[in-house]
């Protein structure tokens, strides 16, 4: 099992804290966002971590990781910071995909390992009660997650009417079976160039929208329920509500860190 964790971004909603640091070595509780998802990997045994860099990449450099460079961090999306990492994915190994914005427990982690898919897809199901403290109207925010009798993703990413679209959050964790890694960078070159993805080209396409592709046209994709276990840092005011949660000891409720 190898992890490569994607942190190209700057994190521009989350200025001033990112004017010296990419987005993952922004502080929560005080300690880096990064520390938290290696804690996390490395206690589910996964101990091959790389991470592809972007903006200050120096300061990931720093750590000792293995990283990948995505020279076009500020014009691109994080599906072409995937690509960079595409050396990884010779079928050697299993490959957990973890975006460099989100804290978990380690549970989260177990529980894609165990997974015996092609393709799995950590979905929460308690992402409500997250969002009703991070925003008056969380459908506004959320995207669709809609599954199939057999626990499959059907469809993902896009734009919801009510909550009945939304059985859940992806998390921005996945993982690909060693089998099937072979067909990322396969499938990526087979997309039309001049394509449009969801309202994105080619090089700002988010991952949800190649996560369709792959399920329209490449293997299923199933989904693992997690049970809260989990936090996204998107904004300054995420921070300033996760920081008054555990001054109130309250944290806990949603992730504990």
């Amino acid at each position: 099992m190898k992890a490569v964790i994607l942190a190209a971004g700057e994190g521009r909603r989350l200025r001033p804290h990112t004017e010296d640091r990419p987005k993952c070595l922004v502080e929560v509780a005080g300690r880096p966002i990064l520390d938290y998802e290696i804690d996390a990997l490395q206690r589910a045994g996964i101990e091959d971590i790389s991470i592809v860099t972007g903006y200050r990449s120096d300061r990931i450099e720093e750590r000792g990781f293995p990283t990948f460079h995505n020279p076009r961090f500020d014009r691109t999306n994080m599906v072409t910071s995937l690509m960079a990492a595409k050396s990884l994915f010779d079928g050697t190994a299993d490959i957990l995909v973890s975006y460099a914005d989100i804290i978990y427990e380690v549970g989260a982690i177990d529980a894609l390992v165990r997974s015996d898919a092609a393709v799995s897809l950590a979905v929460n199901t308690r992402w409500r009660q997250l969002w009703e403290i991070r925003m008056s109207d969380p459908l506004s925010d959320a995207e669709t997650l809609i599954l199939d009798g057999s626990g499959d993703v059907i469809e993902l990413g896009k734009k919801p009417n009510s909550y009945d679209e939304i059985q859940g959050q992806y998390m921005g964790l996945l993982k690909f079976a060693a089998s099937v890694t072979p067909k990322i960078a396969e499938t990526y070159r087979g997309l039309d160039p001049a394509g449009n993805y969801d309202g994105k080209d080619l090089d700002n396409m988010y991952m949800t929208s190649f996560l369709q592709h792959w399920i329209d046209h490449v293997t299923p994709i199933r989904a693992v329920p997690i049970d809260g276990a989990w936090l996204e840092v998107d904004t300054v005011e995420d921070l300033e509500i996760y920081s008054r949660l555990e001054r109130d000891g309250r944290l806990a409720r949603y992730c504990r860190l």
